[in-house]
């Protein structure tokens, strides 16, 4: 059988597994874009401090980074399933403690609560990395693209049940939020429990060194494009629901914002794998960092509702071509046996940055504000694509004729 053509049976098989996948990651990032809206509203309130609101996502970040190599382990040993149930039962722990936090007016519990909720997202990273196995090199792009597309009911379902939930409770806002998120990775279980997954890959004997796949230009670029990609969009989704506060916004203001950012975040997937396809990886990372300037130039402008909301929906789908195409990049640069090794590495160093800009959104925000946050991704986005663009040229001097 060719990489390109699949029997009737396997190809069937295969569409059940990636939407089982594509499922399984919209329940596990529908707590999460909640999350995102609650976090720096939460944060501020029980900390008492504006310059800690953010410190409780920046937590969650950490350990979305040190997940990575436990979870590298559990998924070399025990294979994808054992390690998504541990996620989702980690993302469930973490909905529970937030709701503690929030009954208890503990900062401290809440802050625990994003330590498991961070290991819950760590490992949802990896259904993407998942769907890539499940798929012949020729359907990659398209069903990494695909699985990545699942939060878009995340941007649907979750910010509804922020806005439906928050005030059930009184005075206990956002408790009942929480509750209900703690429900949803149980749902993943239940999809988890029906769906076929790889075994674990033998192991080699010798393992390849960290540092010769450090040495791959296009683990580099993977890397550089992943890091910049997280990096720009959490630093301004974060600070985003505190200066729509600071602009006097109502409290569901910022929520709809960001449920507009996390559509547009995931929205594309549906086309992404095929402009990858069509146009090749890099030029579509490419376009990416081009959108994410925009994004920049358009909040910098004006700070109205539509300026949020249009600046945030750039943003989105300059992530998602950024991460996209680094997610197809990073499975061209690793032999099968390397892939653990490789994915956990990228997603060490990735969502390390990811959790620097999320504390350091609240602090650059709260001491040089919101012009100076969003003018401080740009350098960022300009050596992206600077790299990007010199490996782009070098590519093509490799297929065009002597």
């Amino acid at each position: 059988m060719s990489d390109t053509t699949l029997d009737t049976g396997a190809e069937r098989r295969m569409r059940i597994t990636v939407w089982r996948l594509f499922f399984c990651q919209a329940l596990m990032q529908a707590s999460v874009v909640g999350q995102v809206a609650m976090s720096g509203i939460v944060g501020s309130t029980l900390s008492g401090d504006t310059f800690l609101a953010t410190l409780p996502m920046a937590l969650q970040m950490l350990a979305v980074m040190l997940a990575s190599i436990p979870a590298g382990i559990i998924f070399a040993r025990l294979g994808r399933k054992a390690g998504f149930n541990l996620g989702a039962l980690a993302s469930f722990a973490g909905s529970v403690l937030f709701a503690a936090g929030v009954y208890q007016s503990s900062f401290l519990i809440y802050c625990i609560g994003s330590g498991f909720a961070g290991i819950g997202f760590g490992i949802a990273q990896h259904y993407r990395f998942a769907a890539a196995e499940v798929t012949p090199p020729a359907f990659r792009a398209r069903s990494i693209s695909l699985v990545m597309t699942g939060p878009i009911f995340s941007a649907a379902i979750g910010p509804e049940i922020v806005k439906a939930t928050h005030d059930l409770l009184p005075p206990f806002i956002f408790l009942p939020t929480y509750l209900v998120l703690a429900c949803l990775p149980l749902l993943c279980l239940m999809l988890l429990a029906g769906t076929a997954l790889p075994a674990p890959a033998p192991r080699p004997k010798v393992a390849t060194p960290v540092r010769e796949i450090l040495a791959r230009p296009a683990f580099v670029t993977a890397v550089i494009a992943g890091l910049v990609a997280y990096g720009t969009m959490n630093l301004i989704m974060t600070a985003t629901p505190l200066e729509m506060r600071l602009c006097g916004f109502a409290v569901t203001a910022p929520v709809t914002v960001i449920q507009w950012h996390a559509m547009a975040m995931y929205a594309p997937g549906f086309v992404t794998g095929r402009l990858i396809t069509r146009f090749g990886i890099r030029p579509v990372i490419m376009a990416g960092v081009a959108l994410n300037i925009a994004c920049v130039a358009v909040t910098m402008s004006g700070e109205s509702y539509w300026h949020f909301i249009a600046g945030l929906m750039l943003l989105g789908v300059g992530w998602n071509f950024m991460f996209v195409g680094a997610t197809a990049l990073l499975a061209t640069a690793h032999a099968p046996h390397e892939r653990i090794r490789a994915q956990t590495t990228n997603d060490l160093i990735v969502f390390g940055t990811v959790a620097c800009t999320a504390l350091l959104s609240g602090v650059v925000h709260g001491t040089l504000g919101w012009s100076a946050l969003n003018a401080g991704v740009l350098p960022g986005l300009v050596v992206a694509l600077a790299l990007i663009a010199w490996q782009q040229r070098q590519a093509s001097r490799k297929v065009s004729p002597a």
